[in-house]
């Protein structure tokens, strides 16, 4: 079930090389900005992008080889 009123916003990293999606439930009357910029530094990109390069190195599963004959 999903929780209500919950909006996804981008965020970039300080350097601009990467962007991240956050899900938040914002209050009204807050800011907006203040808060995107706030949560921006302290997101922790350097295991967000060691999250990010690991996927895709997984390894599902072993396939079988057929012998030669």
């Amino acid at each position: 079930m999903a929780i209500p009123n919950v909006k996804r916003f981008r965020i970039t990293s300080p350097d601009g090389a990467d962007t991240a999606t956050l899900m938040a439930v914002m209050p009204k009357g807050s800011d907006l900005d203040a808060y995107l910029k706030d949560a921006s530094s302290r997101f922790d990109w350097k295991a967000w992008r060691d999250m990010k390069a690991s996927t895709n190195k997984t390894r599902v599963g072993q396939q079988k080889q057929k012998k030669a004959k």
